[in-house]
């Protein structure tokens, strides 16, 4: 099983720890990728005071975010901690890697890869700094991150989704660098997580619905080879699912998850 994850908003401190080392982060084949992304990211925010408001708008960033730039001006030299520390926010206070038994954290390891604007995607336990840098940036000279990312991702992602189901959960932004196709796309499950009275999508909550869905998963050692498996998977950890028809034509599976709290 491979889980596709968004990355967060808000990051952790990038702590005191060894600097970063592009070429110890997973899936290699997008080394070259990284490096185009981190030198443009760095000489944006790297600059004389005069550039930040530059940077600020490139990121997307309030006036009161001005500070984030910072992190980027440092990203060759600031501590690393491993990603699954790194990513912070709903999602990820509901996943609580940390506090994962042994043979979760293993099976997280394995199967958990969090997509993103700067790095493309990298495992939980692979080491970052601290950065701001969303999928849906435009930088001045490699142009729009997810269209950066196309490719790349095209070459390197069928190798690592292997044989097996590939749960989705990423949102639309970062589903753009990569969409599952053909034979992959037809054991591939999205998820959406619906208010059960009112079927309306729910927002807050469906990111803490997702975390714990993955934790779920990661602590009964469910591992379902398709969308089908997965359905029975999660019905037996309690949740209420309701299942599309299976996928034909290269379409992904879509799931819906209903739930009674919205908040």
């Amino acid at each position: 099983m491979l889980v596709l994850l968004p990355p967060s908003e808000g990051k952790a401190s990038s702590g005191r720890g060894a600097p970063l080392k592009p070429e110890a982060l997973s899936l290699p084949g997008l080394a070259g990728a990284r490096e185009a992304v981190l030198g443009e990211l760095f000489e944006l925010c790297a600059g004389d005071p005069g550039q930040n408001e530059k940077a600020r708008e490139v990121l997307g960033l309030s006036e009161g975010l001005r500070g984030e730039i910072a992190k980027n001006a440092v990203l060759r030299t600031a501590g690393a901690r491993p990603a699954g520390e790194i990513y912070t926010g709903v999602l990820y206070d509901s996943l609580d890697l940390a506090s994962l038994d042994t043979a979760a954290k293993r099976r997280a390891a394995r199967s958990l890869l969090v997509f993103s604007g700067l790095w493309g995607a990298v495992r939980v336990t692979d080491r970052i700094p601290s950065y701001r840098c969303s999928m849906g940036v435009k930088l001045p000279g490699l142009g729009a991150l997810a269209g950066h990312w196309r490719t790349p991702m095209a070459e390197v992602m069928p190798e690592v989704a292997g044989d097996g189901l590939v749960l989705d959960l990423r949102s639309a932004a970062y589903a753009a660098a990569w969409k599952p196709k053909g034979e992959i796309a037809g054991r591939t499950a999205t998820v959406r997580v619906l208010h059960a009275p009112t079927r309306k999508v729910v927002s807050h909550f469906n990111k803490a619905t997702k975390g714990r869905i993955v934790r779920s998963l990661l602590s009964a050692g469910t591992a379902p080879k398709d969308p089908a498996e997965l359905v029975e998977a999660l019905r037996d950890l309690g949740y209420t699912v309701e299942a599309g028809a299976p996928a034909a034509g290269g379409k992904a599976w879509s799931l819906d998850v209903l739930v009674d709290e919205v908040h």
